[in-house]
């Protein structure tokens, strides 16, 4: 069995997950702009029951254009951006790769949302890149 485990920047918040990575992907859609300051979101999808989180993250509700309910949850007191996750797919969760211990583990396997991505967004040669997300249809 795979571990993984990660923290957000002040360490109030922790996480292990006991289950090896879905996807590992870049997301360049217009929230993940958002609330990465401008940059894609790079992230490891992981199965929701494999997620232990020790502390409280704070939880930012919004809704998609495919209607769905979208979720982010980050450190209440640093910021530091960790989970998200989408209603129509409950069974697994974003974890950022930033909030990863081991950072330099993340290896990008497609870029979504492209449709999305401003021109300065950097998209590796010979990854897929798809113009909106593959789950979502």
């Amino acid at each position: 069995m795979t571990e993984t485990t990660g923290r957000c920047l002040c360490g109030g918040i922790r996480y292990r997950i006991s289950a090896a990575p879905l996807a590992a992907l870049a997301c360049h859609c217009r929230d993940c702009q958002y609330v990465s300051g401008g940059a894609e979101a790079n992230v490891i999808a992981v199965p929701a029951a494999a997620l232990a989180i020790e502390g409280a993250p704070k939880r930012y509700e919004s809704r998609a254009d495919s209607g769905s309910g979208v979720w982010r949850s980050f450190c209440p007191d640093c910021g530091t951006p960790l989970f998200a996750g989408n209603s129509a797919h409950p069974d697994f969760v974003s974890v950022k790769a930033g909030s990863l211990d081991d950072p330099a583990a993340f290896q990008r396997q497609a870029h979504i949302w492209t449709a999305s991505a401003p021109p300065w967004h950097l998209m590796e040669d010979g990854l897929p890149k798809l113009p909106g997300n593959p789950l979502l249809g």
